[in-house]
C-alpha cells in the first residue's frame, strides 16, 4: 500500500509538473531578462512571500546563493520560526533553457528527490533585480509563489510600495503576502 501512494505521488507529480505555464506562453510574468548570477548570490532576505505549506510557521525567511564552477547555483534556505528555532533546506538551482540566467528550477535535497532526481524541481523565475543587486522579486510562472527580497532585513516604505507596484503589474495578488516579522516580535515572544 505504501508503494502504491509513493507511485500515485510521483505520477501527480509528473502531472502538475506537465501543467506548468512555460516561458513562451503570452500571459506568463515577464522575467528580468539576464541576470548577472555571480552578483546575485550571497544572502537575500524574505521581506514578504505568498503563502506556501512549505513554509507554514516561518516568521523569517533568509536565501543563500553560491554560483558553483560548472554554472549551477548552491542554495540554502534558512526559516527562523517564531519558536526561535532555525530550519533549513539545502538545494541546487540550474538555468531551464541556457542563457537565461533569469528562468531556474530549483531542486532540494530530500529523500523524494535523491529516490527520483530531477522531478520534484520547482520554477524560480527571477522576475526584478534592480541595477545594484539589492532587491528582487521572484515568483512563479503560473504566479502561486511569489517572494520579495532584499539584502537588508527592512526597506524604506516607499521602496516597497514599488516593488508591491511591479508584482501587481506582473499580475500577483499582494493582498495575501506574509510579511517578515521584525526581530524584536521573536525575542518578546520568550
Amino acid at each position: 500500500m505504501r508503494r502504491l501512494h509513493l507511485l500515485l505521488g510521483v505520477c501527480l507529480v509528473m502531472l502538475l509538473g506537465g501543467c506548468a505555464t512555460s516561458a513562451t506562453d503570452p500571459l506568463a510574468p515577464k522575467t528580468a531578462g539576464a541576470v548577472d548570477l555571480k552578483r546575485y548570490q550571497g544572502k537575500w532576505f524574505e521581506l514578504a512571500r505568498l503563502p506556501m505549506k512549505y513554509q507554514d510557521g516561518c516568521a523569517q525567511s533568509e536565501a543563500h546563493y553560491n554560483l558553483k564552477p560548472d554554472g549551477t547555483v548552491g542554495v540554502l534556505n534558512r526559516c527562523r520560526t517564531l519558536g526561535d528555532e532555525w530550519l533549513r533546506a539545502e538545494g541546487h538551482a540550474w538555468a531551464q533553457d541556457a542563457g537565461h540566467t533569469d528562468r531556474l528550477w530549483v531542486e532540494f535535497d530530500n529523500w523524494f528527490t535523491r529516490l527520483v532526481p530531477g522531478v520534484a524541481k520547482g520554477d524560480y523565475w527571477i522576475l526584478f533585480v534592480d541595477e545594484r543587486y539589492r532587491t528582487a522579486i521572484v515568483g512563479s510562472p503560473d504566479r502561486k509563489y511569489l517572494w520579495i527580497l532584499s539584502r537588508t532585513p527592512s526597506l524604506p516604505a516607499w521602496e516597497r510600495e514599488n516593488l508591491l507596484a511591479k508584482a501587481r503589474q506582473q499580475g500577483f495578488d499582494t493582498s495575501r503576502l506574509i510579511w517578515r516579522t521584525p526581530d524584536r516580535d521573536i525575542v518578546a515572544r520568550h
